[in-house]
């Protein structure tokens, strides 16, 4: 079921299904709700699924020129409110694994574990800083579309391009859909991010972290080299996948999500 409800000075839209443990997805930067359809799938008949539209995306309003991972951890700890959830597992692709770092260490109350899915707790690059800057310009140009024509048939492996041309296609439909506002408040947000090497690093919650070989936004090779995971931790390979691996490896995600849940708890 799909609801909307009320956040700061606009609405935060999600969906919630399934019954059990509660597993809330949290896409990434241009995407929606939308975007778990195929992964969901193969995990809602043994969790409740809660996936909401992070603000600046999807269905949900703005809530402002910059929107800071705290806030959209904010924005989930108020739908878990309206859902009466006290706990979650989170899972972040992306830009929803930074607002799920945000949540670790703003709410850890609220947090049973946490998937890193293509994401990290590293601050932006100065190159990476300085691609999102060229694309805030594209926006205020009026060119947002060709952010997406570009950013999304990239986020997949190239071997995958072909067998999944509708899925890029779908993925990119839902990006070219996303508001220029949205999108230049989520990318001030990501560029004033800081560091949460130390609150991964050091939590006691447990940690699973997804990367693909092919991540073209990502580099596998450094972030193998570079992360350090907590404690109680899983790093998972996806051999056949770009940045986008739950849908260019939907069964082998979601088997991983599901036995790292079971191993812990």
């Amino acid at each position: 079921m799909i609801k909307t409800i009320p956040f700061h000075n606009t609405e935060i839209c999600y969906s919630d299904t399934g019954e059990g443990r509660a597993l809330v997805l949290l896409h990434g930067y241009l995407e929606s709700m939308d975007i778990w359809n195929g992964f969901k799938k193969n995990l809602q008949q043994d969790y409740r699924i809660i996936c909401p539209d992070l603000p600046g995306h999807g269905k949900s309003g703005i809530a402002g020129e910059v929107h800071s991972m705290e806030l959209l951890a904010e924005s989930v700890v108020t739908v878990m409110d309206h859902c009466e959830t006290e706990k979650c597992f989170i899972v972040g692709h992306s830009m929803g694994g930074y607002s799920g770092l945000a949540f670790l260490e703003n709410f850890p109350g609220r947090l049973e574990g946490l998937c890193l899915f293509h994401s990290h707790p590293f601050p932006d690059t100065k190159q990476v800083m300085n691609n999102r800057c060229r694309e805030i310009v594209l926006v205020n140009q009026g060119k947002k579309e060709l952010i997406s024509k570009i950013n999304i048939p990239r986020a997949f492996a190239p071997g995958n391009l072909d067998k999944l041309n509708m899925e890029v296609e779908r993925a990119t439909t839902v990006a070219t859909a996303t508001s220029g506002d949205g999108i230049i408040a989520c990318l001030n947000g990501m560029m004033q991010r800081p560091s949460r090497e130390t609150t991964l690093e050091q939590t006691e919650k447990p940690v699973l972290l997804i990367a693909g070989v092919h991540d073209n936004y990502i580099s596998y090779e450094e972030t193998a080299k570079k992360i350090r995971l907590p404690r109680n931790s899983r790093f998972v390979t996806l051999e056949n996948s770009g940045h986008i691996g739950f849908i260019e490896e939907p069964g082998k995600s979601a088997m991983e999500v599901d036995k790292f849940i079971n191993d812990f708890f």
